[in-house]
């Protein structure tokens, strides 16, 4: 299935007779392919572009990319892996990818990077249960408490939940209802929430 590059706007609401939904608004520039490279029999990776950016803002060898296509310079350029039997009937090098293409579509999956929340405790990371706010706790009520046993195994486990930078993963929701395609505008909306701040980039994968 074929992918595009979008850019968070924000969240509003729509009130319906039933009640009010949550809207993710989401604007998609037009998408290009730049290249399509072949991994093997059943997949390849192709190249989309897309976005807006001031010229002078490019370094060199981001410029050089596409003078050699000989196209305008866009903001981002990302790599999807592409089933090659989708790719034949449907894809070809310097194609427009735009929203049009997908009115007939009902679902999305977006991936996206979380918001960052700094160093963060067990409590607020990971949902622990808080130690004896009294009877005795004395500066160890947001503490992990205790992260191993004795001499057996005499070490800290592999993946062990504790304090540490908790955000800035990459996250993908599936299956997200499209509320509104708006073509003249070029935005999607979207029901609920996704990852990101606003003006982040998204990757939007269209699921029947």
């Amino acid at each position: 299935m074929i992918y595009m590059i979008g850019f968070k706007c924000g969240m509003t609401r729509f009130f319906l007779e039933s009640g009010s939904i949550p809207i993710t608004v989401i604007k998609i520039f037009d998408n290009r392919i730049i290249s399509i490279d072949n991994i093997n029999n059943n997949r390849s990776i192709i190249k989309i572009t897309s976005g807006v950016k001031l010229k002078k803002k490019f370094n060199k060898p981001f410029l050089g990319i596409f003078n050699k296509k000989k196209i305008t310079p866009s903001s981002i350029i990302k790599s999807f892996i592409i089933d090659n039997d989708y790719l034949k009937n449907n894809i070809k090098d310097n194609l427009f990818i735009k929203l049009d293409y997908f009115l007939n579509f009902s679902k999305v999956n977006i991936t996206g990077i979380s918001k960052g929340k700094g160093f963060s405790g067990v409590i607020k990371r990971w949902n622990f249960k808080s130690q004896d706010a009294s009877h005795g706790n004395s500066l160890s009520h947001r503490a992990s408490g205790s992260i191993g046993q004795n001499q057996s195994p005499g070490r800290v486990h592999k993946g062990k939940k504790m304090a540490g930078h908790y955000g800035c993963d990459k996250i993908t929701i599936k299956n997200i209802k499209i509320f509104k395609i708006d073509i003249n505008n070029k935005l999607l909306f979207v029901k609920g929430s996704i990852p990101g701040y606003n003006n982040n980039n998204v990757y939007i994968k269209f699921v029947c």
